[in-house]
């Protein structure tokens, strides 16, 4: 038995088991690939203690060994990756997988054949360059390009090194580990290009464990004398535990940011984040002395729609709701979900009046047409209150009371007009100062 790893295990199960805590209140699709990958990596120094035993024992506990560790780095890596939901993505991840533990299966087996390592070898470059031009028409990204390029230069690299007869496969197994621990940190400087603590620490713990399979090999062959202790060379190990552990938790606060300036239902800002923005925008537009506008659109029918067909109907209106006005206005603008059938557009700067009324009147044409919802086709329509920074008032919370009594009163003057069996929405046609039904303060 190999007792010297045993420390090693423990230390990685405790690691282990902190970030399945912290994985558990973090439940999504990366956390759980991660939690695989720390497992492998469990498996790698489980299986190590079993190496120094003679004859197939130890070495399938190598081959389990090693192929659990270039599992765990490619987990890592797909998990990072933003298209992994694409077919192609998985059919990349298999191949690889298997082409990891066929050449570590047979570059670990004495006595093998060298024309099976040579067809093995290449199956590093022929797997993800197959399935990278078989989806090229329909997906491409140039990540997926640089996982076929690394792979090709790493088939290129064990073709000419694996039948070294003194350290030929031992260097080939260094440059397979290498490869997929280069491709995490590649991956993850991609996928985490922010400037956090959790970000840093992964990417440098990925750049030092790719290192260890180059700088140990050189250390062994021309500093022999040089003694390193195996805790050293697992050290990034753990760095990259920690590492992930502060991204998990640094994007469970990022999300617990947005939960609170956002409403779970649509995703749009809620009432606190929108008072922010409304104020931040008038602001603005005190200082460059130019106009801002506020719209306050009230959902017509919805009450109706949401006792008659259900909550669940009445939350699938207001998300789409929330989809068609987010369309129709400007990035720099903001749509905000202030109420239960209400939202509020904040118009900032280039805009005026006529832009006002031109944007109340294309959400009311928006609502025109029944919405189909699946199994449910409902039909709704919407009242719309303008008012416009500085005109109609200096302060927000005039602004937002002048905007509020014109949405009322041209739902109000919408209703009483309205003819049985006849659509009728606010926003009437009138003279410029009584258009959407606004009576405009001079």
């Amino acid at each position: 038995m190999n007792w010297s790893v045993l420390p090693d295990l423990a230390a990685v199960g405790l690691l282990t088991g902190a970030f399945a805590s912290v994985a558990r209140r973090n439940q999504t699709h990366i956390s759980k690939i991660w939690l695989t990958g720390w497992l492998m990596i469990a498996i790698h120094f489980a299986s190590f203690l079993f190496i120094l035993m003679d004859g197939p024992a130890g070495i399938l506990a190598m081959i389990v060994g090693l192929s659990a560790l270039t599992w765990a780095g490619l987990l890592f890596m797909w998990a990072s990756v933003p298209y992994r939901k694409e077919g192609s993505s998985r059919w990349m991840l298999i191949l690889l997988l298997i082409a990891n533990s066929l050449y570590i299966t047979l570059a670990t087996i004495p006595g093998v054949p060298a024309w099976s390592l040579n067809i093995a070898a290449p199956l590093f470059a022929v797997f993800p360059l197959c399935v990278a031009l078989s989806t090229v028409k329909q997906f491409d990204s140039p990540l997926r390009w640089t996982v076929v390029g690394l792979y090709c230069a790493l088939s290129v690299f064990i073709l000419l090194v694996q039948h070294h007869p003194k350290i030929g496969t031992e260097t080939a197994l260094d440059g397979v580990l290498f490869t997929v621990y280069i491709g995490c940190c590649i991956h993850f400087w991609i996928a985490y290009r922010r400037a956090t603590a959790g970000a840093f620490i992964t990417i440098a713990g990925f750049l030092a464990w790719a290192s260890v399979f180059v700088i140990g090999p050189l250390m062994q062959n021309f500093f022999p004398k040089v003694t390193v202790e195996g805790e050293v060379w697992n050290l990034p190990k753990y760095i990259v535990a920690i590492g992930m552990i502060l991204l998990l938790l640094e994007d469970q606060i990022e999300h617990n940011q947005h939960l609170a300036l956002h409403d779970h239902l649509t995703g749009l800002p809620n009432r606190r984040l929108y008072q922010d923005r409304l104020s931040s925008a008038l602001e603005r537009a005190r200082r460059s002395g130019t106009h801002a506008a506020l719209l306050i659109v009230d959902l017509d029918r919805f009450k109706q729609v949401n006792d008659a067909l259900g909550h669940h109907i009445g939350d699938l209106v207001l998300q789409r709701v929330a989809t068609l006005f987010s369309s129709r206005v400007r990035r720099s603008d903001t749509v905000a979900r202030t109420g239960g059938d209400e939202f509020s557009i904040i118009l900032e700067s280039p805009t005026s009046r006529e832009d006002a009324l031109l944007v109340g009147r294309s959400l009311v044409d928006l609502l025109k047409d029944p919405l189909d919802l699946g199994d449910q086709t409902v039909r709704i329509g919407a009242s719309v209150g303008i008012a416009v920074f500085p005109e109609d008032a200096f302060e927000m919370e005039s602004l937002c009371i002048a905007a509020d009594l014109r949405m009322y009163d041209a739902k109000n003057r919408s209703q009483g007009s309205r003819e049985p069996n006849r659509e009728h929405h606010s926003l009437p046609q009138q003279d410029s100062k009584k258009r959407a039904g606004l009576q405009v303060v001079d």
